[in-house]
C-alpha cells in the first residue's frame, strides 16, 4: 500500500515509517516540522526512503494533493505540551483532523485504513473504585487540595480511600486541554468514520517512552526529564510525593500496534488502549533511570506539582490483547533505549532548566505549602 504518515518526522510517526517501508509499503510522509519539538528541522533519523513534505495538516489544498495519492493514513500530526494555549490543542488536534474527513467525504476516496493517535489523557483520572460506593470517576483535583499536600483523590460519597482501577476504552473523562483535544478528534475520527464508511481506528496511547522523543518540549516525557538529569549529574524532582501511578508503554510495543490495526478488520471503527499493562509509580521510574546511569542520588520530592496533572492512571489493555498484540518490552528497556540515543548529543545543559523556568511563570509548575 501507499500510506500517507501525518507528523511522520516525529517520535511515534518516524519508527512506524520505518516499520511500515521494512514491510513493504510505500510511505509519504507530511510534517509541519515545528519548533520546539523540530528545533533543527527536518531530523537526521526520518528513513531517507520516505517521500517527504513540509507542511500543515490544517492546509486544504497540501492534503487533498497527498490523500488523492494514497491507500491509508496514519493521522499523528499533533500539538503536545503542558502550556496554556488552550485554542492550539483544539485547532491543531480537532480542527485538522475533521477536514482530513472532509476532504475523504468530498473525494469520495475509498481508504483502506485511518488510523488516528489519541492519547490516555482523554481518560482524564479515569477510573477510581470505593469499596462502599462502588466506581467513581474523578473529575479535577482542586487547587486548595494540591496546595494542602493532599493529592490522594478520596471518594465524593463517604470521603474513604478509592483504589485505582486499570481504566478500560468506555471512560473518557479528560482533565487538561490536550487530553480535551484528543478525545474531541478521536469522537470526530471514529463517528465520522462509521457514518461515511471510513474503516478508522483510534489509539490511546500511554506514556510512550524510547528514543527519537524531542528533548525541547516543556512537559512530555518522564524519560527524557529523568534522564537529562542524571546525565547532568543532577537528582530529578518527583512531582506531588513521587506516588503517582502511571503506564509506560516502550515505542517498539506501540509499533506493532499501529501495524495490526492496520490490517485487522477487527479494529475499524473501536478506539483501543495502548498500554505497558504495568502500574508503575515515579518514584520507581525514576528508579529506573538512576539504575542505568549509575548514580546515588534518588529523585528528589519538592512539594512541588503541576496544576492540572492526574494523579493516578492506568490503562486497560484488555480490548487490544484480544486482537493478539502485548506488550513485550519493559520500562528498563525503554529508559536504556532513550540513554543510549541521548549520549553524546550537543546543546542539552540547558533544556531542563529553561523548561522548568517557563512552566513555573506560566503557572503550570506550583509549590504546595509548608
Amino acid at each position: 500500500m501507499k500510506i500517507l504518515v501525518t507528523g511522520g518526522a516525529g517520535f511515534i510517526g518516524s519508527h512506524t515509517c520505518d516499520r511500515l517501508l521494512s514491510l513493504g509499503h510505500e510511505v509519504i510522509v507530511l510534517d509541519a516540522l515545528t519548533k520546539p519539538v523540530h528545533r533543527d528541522g527536518r531530523p537526521a533519523f526520518l528513513n531517507p526512503e520516505t517521500d517527504f513534505y513540509q507542511g500543515d495538516t490544517r492546509n486544504r489544498d497540501l492534503m487533498t494533493n497527498l490523500l488523492r495519492r494514497v491507500d491509508a493514513v496514519y493521522h499523528f500530526a499533533a500539538y503536545q505540551d503542558y502550556l496554556p494555549d488552550f485554542s492550539r490543542f483544539s485547532d491543531v488536534n480537532v480542527v485538522a483532523t475533521a477536514l482530513l474527513y472532509e476532504i475523504i467525504v468530498a473525494e469520495r476516496l475509498d481508504l483502506a485504513r485511518v488510523v488516528v493517535a489519541s492519547s490516555q489523557s482523554a481518560m482524564g483520572e479515569g477510573l477510581y473504585l470505593c469499596p462502599a460506593d462502588g466506581e467513581q470517576t474523578p473529575g479535577m483535583r482542586p487547587e486548595s487540595a494540591l496546595s494542602a499536600r493532599r493529592w490522594d483523590i478520596p471518594c465524593a460519597q463517604c470521603g474513604g480511600t478509592l483504589a485505582v482501577q486499570a481504566t478500560p476504552e468506555r471512560i473518557s473523562n479528560p482533565q487538561n486541554a490536550y487530553g480535551m483535544s484528543k478525545l474531541g478528534q478521536e469522537t470526530v475520527a471514529v463517528n465520522l468514520g462509521r457514518r461515511y464508511n471510513i474503516p478508522t481506528v483510534a489509539l490511546r496511547y500511554s506514556i510512550v517512552q524510547g528514543p527519537r522523543q524531542s528533548v525541547y518540549n516543556a512537559y512530555s516525557g518522564a524519560c527524557r526529564i529523568f534522564c537529562l538529569s542524571y546525565l547532568q549529574g543532577m537528582a530529578p524532582t518527583l512531582y506531588e510525593d513521587g506516588h503517582a501511578i502511571r503506564d509506560y508503554v516502550n515505542i517498539d510495543d506501540v509499533v506493532d500496534a499501529n501495524v495490526l490495526v492496520l490490517s485487522d478488520d477487527r479494529a475499524a471503527g473501536r478506539v483501543f488502549n495502548v498500554g505497558g499493562g504495568k502500574a508503575i509509580t515515579t518514584r520507581e521510574f525514576a528508579e529506573t533511570v538512576r539504575l542505568q546511569y549509575g548514580s546515588d542520588q534518588p529523585g528528589l520530592v519538592t512539594g512541588e506539582y503541576r496544576f492540572g496533572d492526574t494523579r493516578h492512571i492506568l490503562s486497560d489493555i484488555g480490548a487490544l490483547r484480544a486482537l493478539g498484540w502485548e506488550p513485550r518490552r519493559t520500562a528498563a528497556d525503554s529508559v536504556a533505549a532513550y540513554a543510549k540515543w541521548i549520549d553524546g548529543t550537543d546543546g542539552l545543559g540547558d533544556v531542563l532548566a529553561d523548561a522548568n523556568a517557563k512552566m513555573r511563570a506560566l503557572g503550570v509548575v506550583r509549590k504546595a505549602g509548608g
